[in-house]
């Protein structure tokens, strides 16, 4: 990952900051979008306010439980979401799975 500073609340846990999701493939067309900004101070709290935000999406809540994600470039892997801090102006792109994978 990037050298970045992770921002935190007075109480000492990550405070929101905003950043894009990209959607890619199959999930943009679930989003309907190719982007949107959302604030969030974890993986975890990303993917939860892209949940609430499409709510009505079906697929897109679908395609969120087998999709991969970027944060800033570099894959997050097998990483809880949750232990994933932000930093400002992040970016987290959606990759659903491609052909063969």
């Amino acid at each position: 990952m990037t050298a970045s500073t992770e921002v935190r609340s007075s109480a000492g846990s990550p405070a929101r900051v905003s950043g894009t999701v990209r959607y890619w493939a199959a999930a943009k067309s679930a989003a309907g979008r190719a982007e949107e900004p959302f604030e969030a101070a974890t993986l975890a709290g990303v993917l939860e306010a892209v949940r609430a935000a499409h709510a009505g999406r079906p697929e897109l809540l679908r395609l969120l439980a087998v999709c991969s994600f970027l944060l800033d470039g570099e894959q997050t892997g097998g990483r809880e979401p949750a232990g994933v801090p932000l930093s400002e102006g992040w970016t987290v792109e959606v990759l659903p799975p491609f052909a063969g994978g």
